[in-house]
């Protein structure tokens, strides 16, 4: 990749010395996994920063999700939205369950409320929303629908680290929530996750069953999988935790800039801040109205990819058109006319930390005319 390239995300990387001098612990204990130290203080720092109670870590982000729903013991009908990536599908497939797909939102891009209740059949166990770009779904009347119908809630919060409502974590809502730390996200682990949980006795039996299910040395009380964080990115997370809130503010620093260059451009749509939310700012996405704006979503994500400008159509496509999903009667574009048209305006702009005022202002010549 040329080094003027503008990458759409840039990893929030620490300090190598002091990550250098944690391997050397790690080394010198020879405890490279199976909940070491690192992995305990991270868990207990990542309670303490998220304002949840019980944090499990996994290898990955995509695994809480899958664990989540065999935890809750889900069958049937799960309601989503295929404005998602892919593993939030995948997870219920996976699990041998059906997804159902329901519009969006478009103020909000997360699943509209509106439309679960009229997919809701006796055959539904469970609702998996997604907080895109980090912004809150509307929870409540989400919860409001599930408890009228006896349904559980697992949020795929993959976006919305650290993201709150008045003062309180979103990952305090529904059954369950999942975190990824990949490293596009805005606080990594190079890569990893984390499920969400509200009681001691559920958290015990998240870390059975990403342990194989071992309940000690010889006794195995569930089938479970390896998805174990290891200490070498525990470590690396504890490092990345001292510096989050200074990226966010970065980023925070970027959104202003894109916000103040773009208000008037017609045809670009954008988010503001949504009032009494902490954002984080993990994403920069603005919709193209081709007719107002004089050039399709497509011609200028290739404009900005020519001059070394990586966007990314995210999410593009719908999950819903991907071969394994697109003959289920709910993937019909008629049955999601929100969803089909925002994913066709959408390109997230670059945001990250280490986005220079040059950079910016290089970003921004190529969409304001």
């Amino acid at each position: 990749m040329d080094k003027n390239t503008i990458t759409v995300t840039s990893p929030l990387l620490p300090e190598r010395a002091e990550f250098e001098q944690m391997l050397k612990e790690i080394w010198d204990s020879k405890w490279i996994t199976n909940n070491g130290q690192f992995h305990k203080q991270l868990e207990k720092a990542l309670c303490e920063y998220l304002k949840v109670p019980y944090i499990s870590l996994f290898t990955n982000g995509t695994l809480p999700l899958l664990t989540a729903l065999q935890a809750l013991r889900i069958t049937g009908e799960v309601i989503t939205t295929p404005y998602s990536f892919v593993a939030t599908t995948h997870s219920i497939w996976w699990n041998g369950c059906k997804p159902v797909f329901v519009d969006i939102e478009e103020a909000t891009c997360g699943i509209d409320p509106d439309c679960i209740e009229a997919a809701i059949t006796p055959h539904t166990t469970a609702i998996m929303p997604v907080h895109c770009y980090g912004k809150p779904c509307d929870m409540e009347r989400i919860q409001a629908i599930a408890d009228k119908y006896g349904l559980k809630v697992i949020y795929d919060a993959a976006h919305a680290f650290g993201v709150e409502v008045n003062g309180k974590s979103v990952l305090e809502q529904g059954d369950m929530a999942t975190l990824s730390f990949h490293a596009t996200k805005v606080y990594n682990t190079l890569e990893g996750g984390a499920l969400v949980i509200h009681d001691a006795e559920t958290k015990k039996r998240i870390d059975y069953l990403k342990n194989f299910g071992f309940a000690g040395e010889t006794e195995v009380v569930a089938p479970g999988i390896n998805s174990k964080m290891d200490e070498v990115r525990a470590a690396y997370g504890l490092l990345n935790l001292k510096q989050v809130d200074e990226a966010i503010e970065k980023r925070h620093q970027v959104a202003v800039r894109y916000r103040s260059a773009l208000r008037n451009v017609k045809g670009v749509r954008f988010f503001d801040d949504m009032p009494g939310v902490r954002h984080n700012y993990s994403y920069f996405p603005v919709f193209i109205n081709a007719e107002e704006y004089g050039m399709t979503r497509d011609e200028l994500y290739f404009k900005m990819k020519e001059q070394g400008v990586l966007g990314r159509r995210y999410f593009y496509p719908l999950i819903s058109t991907f071969s394994t999903y697109r003959g289920l009667p709910s993937a019909s574009p008629e049955n999601l006319p929100v969803a089909t048209r925002v994913a066709n305006e959408v390109i997230c702009l670059p945001m990250h930390h280490a986005l220079s005022d040059e950079d910016i202002n290089r970003i921004l010549e190529l969409i304001v005319k």
